[in-house]
């Protein structure tokens, strides 16, 4: 179909105006605009339904955005969420105005957060070309069309908003400069935190407190943040110069003070570090390492041949704890499952908060160990691993603890929170353990960590999970047009009938990445398996994709939707783990005796 012009789309409104609101379907295509064209992509079907899908691509010498404000991939992303919020908020001031039943003269554009997420929603090509993705609700009455009500739609408003939201003219050119050069500095902080030995770097000056549990926007009035001395670090920024702020060291940190101190606060803001935040935010200057990962107890989660050795031996039930499968897993197990699903995606700093732990998986004291004998215990708690989870395979440990001191003698830095306030008492903790704690010794007769390469748990990418076509694949190429894929806010991703809970992939930020890991995740499923490639090699593969061909690549249609955001590669793991319509055959290598994990 071929390019048309406005006034070719006005001649389709009038002739289409009081006719059934199937006759909309004839205004699909493309039209060439003054500086713009306009693409209606998908028509609905009903007023009552969901809006149609509609995009527009403004030409790089119109849109006129210098190449510095999108050089690379950080300051791209950042210019694109800038573009979406104005854009977003030019829409949000026209919507309804346009009258009629249901949902019509709905102007709705995807709403970004604190983060700043790559989201198709807006896209700017190498060229400098701008293209936004955006939902309109086609006016009717009743099931008439009401064409003169999508012609000021189309005609009057959208102009509007393109010239004053998607134009360089039209903006602030410094503010979008300042917007460049802070992308530019948070990518410079995350490469320095790899330079100078850190799993994270919070500024001084950072408000962590949020406005409430339910509003990502900074608390006013907040304790802004300061750096104990001891941990203060000084970084020299490419734009904004001399920065200080606590740089937390690789090794085992314990967070603690009292309830109500700030300890889950900071331990939030780490968790959210893995983004880049918005000017404004109060944790622009808060980075953590891209793969650091948030682990908690999960009651009930599917488990599937899942290798928990590392923690858990000698079930009372005899269950192999090396290839371990349930569909009700305990907080412990889960716990488990989740440190082991971790290290199968490549994370190198765990996130803890001991208020969302399973107690007996991480302390057993020592008073405990005298009542119920080593070898009536199945689980080496995570006290015990801590440690050489770190000095053998490079893996910190980031721990917020409010109840228990058993992790001050493993500690390499505690910081105690005060009103918001930190302060090391590394010392003062250590010592205070060695007086007064008891020894943490491994319980004899545990399995100690293994050290060699041919461990399962610890050597994912050697071929510890494969992947092979299930005997019952229900999403084959034949279904894929047909394949439903909802979400419930950040909660759940359903694939028809399928339902995955993500409530505690506590990283995820946005419902359109749960949207994006459902097209993964249906992707994954329609392309099928080898029979050799690994999970690892799976995510890894289609990131790579991803990253050659934008969300192109993504759910296997030309239409590109308009309500994904990027979600990392751990969360994407995170899904594929939690999935109960995947199930797994275990067996033995050739190579070596770890378990790999095939779909039956």
């Amino acid at each position: 179909m071929g390019m048309k012009t406005e006034t070719e789309l006005r001649t389709i409104l009038k002739q289409i105006d009081h006719r059934g609101y199937p006759a909309y379907k004839e205004t699909r295509g493309a039209y060439q605009f003054d500086g713009y064209v306009l693409s209606i992509d998908h028509v609905q079907g009903d007023p009552f339904a969901s809006p149609s899908k509609v995009s527009i691509r403004v030409a790089g010498p119109v849109a006129g955005f210098p190449k510095a404000l999108f050089d690379t991939k950080e300051k791209r992303i950042a210019l694109q969420d800038e573009l979406l919020r104005n854009f977003g908020r030019m829409t949000e001031q026209h919507s309804f105005q346009a009258k009629g039943s249901g949902k019509s003269g709905l102007l709705s554009v995807s709403r970004c957060g604190q983060e700043i997420l790559e989201r198709s929603a807006c896209q700017i090509t190498e060229d400098g070309s701008v293209v936004v993705r955006f939902c309109v609700g086609f006016p009717a009455n009743g099931r008439t069309i009401n064409a003169r009500e999508l012609e000021k739609i189309v005609f009057d408003i959208l102009p509007v908003c393109v010239k004053r939201a998607l134009c360089y003219k039209a903006l602030d050119g410094a503010k979008l400069t300042q917007i460049a050069e802070l992308a530019e500095d948070q990518c410079f902080i995350r490469e320095e935190l790899k330079r100078r030995g850190l799993v994270a770097f919070v500024a001084d000056g950072s408000i962590l407190p949020r406005e409430s549990g339910v509003s990502g926007r900074p608390m006013k009035g907040a304790v802004p943040f300061v750096a104990p001395a001891s941990l203060a670090v000084t970084l020299q920024l490419p734009h904004k110069g001399a920065l200080t702020g606590m740089g937390i060291p690789k090794g085992i940190t314990v967070i603690v003070g009292g309830g109500y101190h700030g300890k889950s606060t900071l331990l939030k803001a780490l968790e959210r570090g893995v983004y880049a935040h918005r000017q404004g935010d109060g944790r622009e200057y808060v980075i953590t390492e891209d793969t650091a990962m948030k682990l908690r107890a999960e009651d009930g989660r599917s488990i599937r041949q899942v290798d928990i050795s590392l923690f858990i031996n000698h079930l009372p039930n005899g269950k192999d704890t090396t290839v371990f499968d349930t569909e009700d897993a305990s907080g412990s197990t889960s716990q488990a499952a989740g440190v082991a699903e971790a290290i199968e995606a490549g994370t190198q700093t765990f996130l803890i908060d001991e208020d969302t732990s399973a107690t007996n998986f991480m302390i057993r004291d020592e008073l405990m160990k005298q009542v119920v004998a080593g070898d009536a215990e199945p689980i080496t708690p995570f006290s015990d691993r801590i440690r050489p989870l770190y000095e053998q395979f490079g893996i910190s440990t980031i721990l917020v603890a409010g109840s228990s001191g058993a992790y001050f003698t493993q500690a390499d830095t505690v910081i105690q929170m005060d009103c918001y306030r930190p302060a090391d008492i590394t010392g003062f903790a250590k010592e205070t353990a060695i007086r007064y704690a008891t020894q943490q010794k491994t319980t004899e007769g545990t399995p100690a960590l293994p050290e060699s390469e041919e461990t399962s748990v610890l050597t994912a990418k050697t071929g510890w999970t494969t992947l092979r076509h299930p005997k019952r694949m229900p999403y084959g190429k034949q279904m894929e047009d047909r394949t439903k894929i909802r979400v419930t806010g950040c909660d759940t991703i359903s694939l028809n009938k399928e339902t995955i809970d993500v409530r505690y992939v506590e990283q995820l930020v946005d419902s359109e990445q749960l949207h994006t890991l459902g097209h993964l995740l249906h992707t994954v499923l329609t392309e099928g398996f080898d029979g050799r490639t690994t999970i690892v090699d799976v995510v890894d593969q289609l990131y790579e994709r991803i990253e050659k061909q934008g969300f192109a690549a993504i759910g296997g249609s030309s239409l590109i939707p308009g309500d994904l955001a990027m979600p990392r590669k751990q969360e994407f793991h995170g899904v594929i783990n939690r999935y109960r319509g995947l199930s797994f055959i275990p067996e033995k290598t050739v190579t070596h005796q770890s378990h790999v994990r095939r779909i039956r």
